[in-house]
């Protein structure tokens, strides 16, 4: 039973991290930014209300892409752009692991805004970890997006396609590497 679930665990990864690889390995950081700048804008189409955590958030990331998939263990993986003052810092990618009920595969974007410096440089230092507790608001057409910070941390999710069913606990976790300037 152990080998049958190691073996799981390393093809699901495998076919996550091949997924995610295969659609982004020819994507510039340029073309990155510009699909982030893209996902932004349509968020805040979606749900007007993030225009005020964009205005007045101490940084964000933006990840055009995530990809996620499992079947009782799964995971998902994205690459994405980390702004501080509206200006690109660095680049960064979203690995996420979950166990629990969960069936099927899915693509979405997601945005994290940092209320202030100590939240961003927890993100930016790679400290910065969601785990089962932490929650994200699904954006649809029409629908306000009213939360508030938790920690410092406000993210934003926006269906691309796919279907998904799951109760599962995990985590997300981030790397990220800062442009020297």
């Amino acid at each position: 039973m152990k080998t049958t679930v190691i073996t799981f665990l390393a093809v699901t990864t495998f076919v996550l991290n091949s997924l995610t690889s295969t659609a982004q390995a020819t994507e510039s950081n340029s073309e990155l930014a510009v699909k982030s700048t893209e996902v932004l804008l349509s968020m805040i189409e979606a749900a007007p209300d993030l225009q005020a955590y964009y205005d007045s958030s101490y940084g964000y990331a933006i990840f055009p892409k995530v990809t996620k998939g499992g079947i009782t263990l799964g995971g998902a993986a994205g690459k994405g752009v980390v702004y501080k003052n509206h200006k690109i810092v660095g680049p960064s990618k979203l690995m996420q692991f979950t166990f629990g009920f969960q069936f099927g595969g899915q693509q979405y974007s997601e945005v994290i805004f940092f209320q202030n410096k100590a939240a961003f440089e927890r993100f930016m230092n790679n400290k910065l970890k969601f785990d089962g507790q932490a929650s994200a608001v699904a954006l649809k057409k029409g629908v306000s997006a009213d939360v508030s910070y938790e920690y410092g941390v406000a993210v934003f999710t926006q269906a691309i396609g796919g279907l998904m069913f799951e109760a599962s606990i995990g985590g997300q976790h981030f790397a990220n590497d800062p442009i020297n300037n």
